[in-house]
């Protein structure tokens, strides 16, 4: 009887298994793991991986932290060098990627201790003076810029709205505060972008609990309006509410819907009931999209923002003494 036993060497176009990327890998120790360039691609597409940063793939399954982070960038970050700029924030847990960031991962931000710009691929090299105040060690070794430094050095790059949102993070989960940024910015004098990080500093915000909290109050001090209270609490009809930006004393309040938390039919279902009975108990809600951030659309909501201010800031008519206080000081005159 003819007993057929399997070959040792693999057909031919039969794909060898790959081994699930449970920890954050580069390409090359991905190919040598059984995978390919085109199966990996497609795993990408699919959903089934996930690109960490430029080069650097993990499951899809593992969830995302600082810790899996910071293993990825130490796979990528050369000797003697820092992680810094939108990297570090990163590392930090601030997120200020660009819209098309989320598309393809941006090289690593790394700067040279030494000072001097790094040419190495893979990564893009930054230059800046750092002092060793500027760096810090992450538990796995890994070095970065400080928040402090990390926030005021975004702070010059990015555009004025991004820029307000990023130092109101760094405030409220690091506790960055304008003091700090104010003892920094001698050492920046004649750097590009100082003057903006100068002007916004006084400004910082560690309530704002989302960066488009930030552009919207941003937007009302760069319109000349007062300063907004953020994450007000407010007590209506027994419930309990926290408004965006609020002036409690005129009973103003203005609320960014994002897409992410307002699109659904019920949440703008319960958007509507809580600001009908905000409106019941005398609050003026103006509400702001993202469409609403630039243009007209922003010119219209700023109008009435500062329509409703004016109205209700408008002091009481003057009000005399009447009845007997009245006779009392007269016949005393008298």
């Amino acid at each position: 009887m003819l007993v057929l036993r399997p070959s040792a060497r693999q057909p031919v176009g039969v794909m060898l298994p790959a081994r699930p990327l449970h920890v954050p890998t580069t390409t090359r120790d991905a190919l040598a793991a059984g995978w390919t360039p085109d199966r990996l691609h497609r795993a990408v597409i699919s959903g089934d991986v996930r690109r960490v940063l430029r080069g650097v793939y993990v499951d899809a399954s593992a969830p995302d932290s600082l810790a899996l982070r910071s293993a990825a960038a130490a796979l990528v970050l050369p000797a003697r060098m820092v992680v810094c700029d939108r990297s570090a924030s990163w590392l930090q847990g601030v997120d200020h990627w660009d819209p098309r960031d989320l598309d393809v991962p941006p090289l690593l931000d790394v700067v040279a201790r030494s000072g001097t710009r790094t040419r190495l691929g893979g990564v893009h090299g930054a230059l800046r003076a750092l002092s060793d105040d500027d760096v810090v060690e992450l538990e796995d070794g890994l070095l970065v810029t400080s928040p402090l430094r990390t926030a005021a050095d975004l702070a010059c790059q990015r555009g004025r709205l991004a820029a307000a949102a990023v130092l109101d993070q760094f405030a409220r989960q690091h506790g960055v505060t304008t003091a700090d940024l104010r003892q920094l910015l001698p050492r920046f004098a004649g750097r590009r972008g100082v003057t903006q990080l100068r002007e916004l500093v006084n400004d910082v915000e560690p309530g704002a609990e989302s960066p488009p909290e930030s552009w919207v109050r941003r937007l009302v001090l760069d319109h000349m309006l007062p300063r907004p209270v953020a994450q007000h609490v407010v007590v209506v009809e027994g419930n309990t509410y926290r408004l965006d930006l609020a002036y409690p004393h005129l009973r103003i309040a203005v609320e960014y819907d994002g897409e992410q938390w307002h699109s659904d039919p019920t949440d703008r279902a319960a958007d509507a009931e809580r600001r009908a009975a905000l409106a019941r108990a005398g609050w003026i809600v103006i509400v702001v999209r993202k469409e609403e951030l630039s243009g007209d659309r922003l010119d219209a909501w700023i109008r009435r923002l500062r329509a409703s201010v004016t109205e209700r800031r408008r002091a009481p008519a003057p009000t005399y003494a009447r009845g007997l206080d009245a006779g009392v000081h007269l016949r005393r005159r008298w």
